[in-house]
């Protein structure tokens, strides 16, 4: 039997910037965090030979504030370098979004049989079903300049727009496996 697999991995094309967004937020990080630690212990100091006093409140605010951008960078500043993967097998989609190339987050799974419309959103039917009312769009690319793609299904009485960005490649695999009269070219 012959299986129809194809993996990509969607990533920005000029990373120059996102890379050095993710630098400055690791100086930030750390800067932050020095600063609370090193305010943590001279607050500490200060309170316990003067005690306490209505002017180190703005101190204290400063330090919980540095202490809880420095603690939300390192939680979060992964999902700055952001990737999208789709895995196409026999008709099955799988979807994932990939932080900084060490967290996967799964965002779904889709039988492209199952699917009501789809076609490339330079279209005019991505316009049509964009206009409906009630709908859910899901945005899984990160070039907004590239030849994205749309799959147009409902779920659960829930109306959805996914679009993505595959190669040629992958929308000719789409093409075979969606079902005749579903791929729309105007």
């Amino acid at each position: 039997m012959n299986d129809h697999f194809r993996e990509e991995v969607v990533t920005k094309r000029n990373r120059t910037m996102e890379s050095l967004v993710y630098v400055l937020a690791n100086i930030v990080m750390v800067l932050a965090g020095a600063y609370a630690l090193f305010m943590v212990n001279l607050l500490i100091s200060v309170i316990s030979i003067n005690g306490f006093s209505a002017q180190m409140a703005l101190e204290i605010a400063l330090v919980v504030i540095m202490g809880g951008v420095a603690v939300l960078l390192f939680l979060y500043r992964d999902r700055i370098k952001t990737e999208y993967e789709y895995t196409f097998t026999n008709g099955t989609m799988d979807f994932a979004q990939v932080f900084n190339n060490k967290k996967r987050k799964a965002l779904g799974t889709m039988n492209v049989r199952n699917v009501e419309a789809c076609g490339m959103v330079a279209s005019g039917a991505f316009n049509r079903y964009l206009t409906m009312p009630g709908m859910k769009r899901l945005n899984w690319f990160l070039n907004r300049d590239a030849d994205l793609f749309f799959f147009y299904f409902t779920k659960e009485a829930q109306k959805t727009l996914l679009v993505i960005e595959p190669s040629e490649e992958m929308v000719n695999l789409i093409k075979k496996y969606v079902g005749a009269g579903k791929y729309q070219i105007n």
